[in-house]
């Protein structure tokens, strides 16, 4: 069998190559999704600062979910301060330091701020230079509370030396002077203060992070790294004791319960050293988990299109052999053998250019500030394994689907239908397309019912779903196209018109492949597109509704506001309200129908007087409310069982503490400013900086209290004052980094879906020769075969269109009811005439130039070769 699969392979070259090219293509994205999946498990940040430290005792920066994949929480945790001495006494210990990290900024001559990598923590203690590889330190360590060392890079921007009065915004408080006393040349070294500055600075002395620090970094002799490590767990084994109960504690009250301790010893060092970036492996995760699916429904769609199209132009070559004794099993054993030679000699080629893809990918994620430039990409065999694997049973389920008729016909039957399609499409086949299509059109429903970014991907899905339906009752609705326009030709209609509705009647499953191929590409580029682009105008269309400021105040090289900052701006003459917003990251946890659900997700950090900035459209309740331990949640969470007004709800918070607040409120703009808002109580003492990130300020509206407000942030170094309102928002040049994302995937993935529509096309029209050479044989002359053909396209392309923009209307629709109150999707208005002409062109060319080729060959060496 695999001699005649080789054999028959070398006479169909052209409908091969589309099965080669479908396949390069899958094999190059399912290796590119199956890297960036692995990196998410595997790859691991640089130790940084930590690097010096074998162990580390820290809180765990990630959440167990139970089954699902742990989630990361970005907000410093913190260990009690006692355990830093504890530890030192272990065997095998010969340094021990409790790191903490503050916000801290070296201010210029000219009273600018000098960027840092993580302004949040630049500052430490002297001591953490203990934690430090080979660091090159020029002067001595600052000793009193007005000294100060600096990293090498900071001092060379700021062009400071050894000697030199700086000024430093430490944690909130006002620009104060510091004499530099020694420079450090380390990896993040950041901003140095003498122990007790720092602790002081840090809020380390009193509040709610007295007695403790951020992390306790233990170096270890050489060797006893394994036997530390196991030491300090069992160290901390009460102080976790003491954590679990008090979680049960806050389950049934109110109390706080602090996160775990953990200990972390080599890769593990990295998200310790920066948590907040450890979070992007996360997303890679979740990048990686919503593109495989569509991608997975792409691959096998066009993988069984161009299967059908290849094993098709062979019917003939099985039928014969049909006749001559072959089993059906051998049949379909040799359809899959000849596409499995196809694909492993494509699979090596595409991927490798997976391998390439990620790495672009990656680049991309980078540029665009998703993920750090720190984070690498894992390489390792298993996603091509994967690749291989998956590729293979498509491969082989599809050419064995493709075969199926033909090796379970009578060899008679088989041998007179080779030369034809069957005379009626199947009725099961076009029945379970309608079902698929009905499916998709009650899968559009539901964003009507969640006006969430979750409902918005089942736009995109119904479309997909939808297309797929329309490929199954294809070949029944072109053979319905094709008898009702034969029924309307006048008597005395153009040879090439006459041919080409005839060729439609005749050869619907032909024509019905091409027509969904193309359909598909529309519904997804629509549906895809125009989903990212509502989603985002809602969005925009909800913050600029309910931001009732005119103006924001931050300081994002000081890694937070100052203190005084809000009292500064509430005097400032012409401001009527002013109020400070973050945000952060917490998990909810609850249950739905018995089982214990977990979602992550943003939530902002807002004060009572947020209602004079913002307009949440609050349905119950009240933001003035919003203090202690309490939150305000979307009428989306609220619909949860146990989480409606005057609940209280289980939430762990960024840094992994767990809090039972109260529901005070419930507002209905979530997809402008998230699920959740925190009191600015409840989130006190559980963020990295523990400072308010911005300040929105309503005025009066005029220009004095503009200037008012221009003269305040230029008084003050490091402030920014811009408008709330920067921009419509809904266009794509406004765009926040994950939409230009999965444009850029559309992108590539609708690359894909032409190559392999055009292949499709070409194929499908160079294995007609036979077809042609009985025509000009018959006195048809090329200009009127060319003209058959042109109409013939014409309608592959006019059907295609209307399919997919008819497959497109009611989910698009429906989303826009949902999102904009509207029966339009928001988007570019180039897109749809893009996308026409895409298809027009596409089906035009992909015949035009066959057809062309095929007018070239002598009619009698056409047949003859075929024969």
């Amino acid at each position: 069998m695999l001699y005649l699969a080789v054999r028959m392979a070398g006479h169909r070259i052209t409908a091969l190559l589309a099965v080669a090219c479908a396949v390069l293509g899958g094999a190059a994205l399912i290796t590119g999704t199956g890297v960036m999946a692995e990196s998410g498990f595997r790859s691991q940040l640089p130790a940084g600062r930590l690097a010096g430290a074998e162990v580390v005792v820290s809180t765990g920066q990630s959440f167990d979910s139970g089954p699902d994949l742990p989630i990361a929480l970005p907000e410093r945790g913190t260990v009690p301060a006692e355990l830093v001495d504890e530890l030192a006494q272990l065997p095998g210990v010969t340094a021990a330091v409790g790191d903490i990290g503050f916000p801290a900024a070296l201010v210029d001559a000219d009273g600018r701020v000098v960027p840092t990598e993580d302004p949040r923590a630049a500052g430490h203690g002297w001591s953490s230079t203990k934690l430090f590889v080979d660091a090159k330190v020029d002067g001595s360590a600052p000793a009193g509370t007005g000294e100060v060392a600096l990293d090498s890079a900071t001092a060379a921007t700021a062009g400071v030396r050894v000697g030199d009065s700086v000024k430093v915004v430490a944690a909130g408080r006002a620009a104060t002077a510091y004499r530099v006393t020694a420079l450090v040349d380390a990896p993040d070294a950041g901003i140095l203060f003498a122990d007790p500055t720092a602790v002081r600075l840090s809020g380390r002395a009193d509040g709610e992070r007295a007695g403790t620090v951020d992390l306790v970094a233990l170096r270890t002799e050489p060797g006893a790294e394994a036997s530390v490590a196991a030491a300090a767990r069992e160290k901390i084994k009460d102080t976790n004791k003491e954590t679990a109960a008090s979680k049960e504690t806050a389950t049934n009250r109110k109390a706080d319960a602090a996160a775990r301790l953990i200990v972390s010893t080599g890769s593990e060092r990295g998200d310790i050293a920066s948590p907040g970036a450890g979070a992007a492996r996360s997303l890679l995760i979740l990048l990686a988990s919503s593109l495989g699916g569509i991608i997975m429904l792409i691959i096998g769609f066009v993988m069984a299109s161009a299967l059908a199209v290849s094993i098709g132009g062979q019917r003939r070559d099985l039928a014969l052999m049909r006749a001559v004794g072959a089993t059906p099993k051998q049949i379909r054993r040799l359809a899959a053998g000849q596409a499995s030679i196809i694909a492993a000699v494509a699979v090596v080629p595409g991927v490798g250019l997976g391998y390439l893809l990620a790495g672009q990918f990656r680049r991309m994620l980078v540029d665009r500030g998703v993920i750090p430039e720190a984070l690498p990409l894992t390489f390792s065999p298993l996603p091509a394994l994967a690749t291989v694997l998956l590729l293979g049973l498509a491969v082989q389920v599809s050419a064995r689907s493709a075969a199926w008729r033909t090796s379970r016909m009578p060899a008679t039957e088989a041998v007179a239908e080779s030369r034809s399609e069957p005379r009626t499409p199947s009725k099961m086949r076009a029945r379970f397309g309608l079902l698929l299509i009905v499916a998709a059109t009650t899968l559009s429903v539901v964003p009507l019912l969640s006006r969430t970014v979750l409902g918005a991907t089942a736009t995109s899905m119904a479309g997909i779903i939808g297309a797929i339906g329309l490929a199954l009752a294809g070949p029944a609705l072109v053979r319905g196209i094709g008898d009702a326009v034969g029924r309307r030709l006048r008597p005395g209609v153009s040879a090439p018109t006459w041919l080409a509705v005839s060729n439609i009647r005749g050869y619907a499953l032909r024509l019905s492949g091409v027509v969904s191929a193309l359909a598909m590409a529309v519904v997804f580029v629509l549906t895809y597109t125009l989903a990212q682009t509502t989603v985002m105008s809602a969005t925009a269309q909800d913050t600029r509704t309910g931001t009732l400021a005119q103006q924001r105040l931050t300081a994002p090289g000081l890694g937070g506001l100052p203190a005084g900052t809000l009292t500064a701006v509430t005097r400032t003459s012409g401001v009527e309200a002013a109020a400070p917003v973050s945000d952060t990251t917490v998990i909810r946890e609850y249950e739905q129908f018995g089982d214990p659900v977990v979602e992550s997700g943003s939530a902002m950090i807002l004060t009572p007087a947020a209602s004079g900035v913002l307009d949440l459209d609050v349905r119950d309740g009240s933001l003035a409310k919003l203090t202690g331990d309490t939150v305000a949640v979307s009428t989306e969470v609220a619909r949860s069982p146990g989480s409606g007004l005057g609940s209280r709800i289980t939430l762990v918070l960024g840094d992994g503490t767990r809090v039972s607040p109260k529901v005070v409120a419930v507002y209905d703009r979530a997809l402008g400013f998230g699920p959740l808002a925190l009191s600015h109580d409840l989130a006190a003492g559980h963020t990295t900086a523990g400072l308010d990130q911005s300040v929105l300020v309503r005025t009066d509206g005029t220009e004095a209290a503009q200037r008012a407000l221009t003269a305040l942030a230029a008084a003050r170094p490091g402030l920014a004052l811009e408008p709330t309102d920067t921009g419509s928002g809904g266009s794509l040049s406004d765009a926040p980094p994950e939409v230009w994302i999965n444009l850029a995937l559309i992108v590539v993935l609708l690359g894909y879906l032409l190559l392999s529509i055009a292949n499709k096309l070409v194929a499908t029209t160079a294995q007609r020769q036979g077809e042609i050479a009985t025509l000009r044989l018959n006195g048809t002359t090329p200009r009127q075969i060319l003209a058959m053909m042109r109409r013939e396209a014409a309608v592959i392309g006019a059907t295609a269109l209307t399919t997919g923009l008819l497959l497109s209307a009611i989910p698009l629709a429906l989303l826009g009811i949902g999102f904009l109150d509207r029966p339009w999707p928001a988007g570019p208005v180039w897109l749809l005439p893009a996308v026409a002409l895409t298809v027009i062109c596409t089906a035009f060319i992909t015949v035009e130039l066959p057809t062309r080729q095929a007018l070239r060959t002598a009619p009698a060496h056409a047949l003859s070769a075929r024969e």
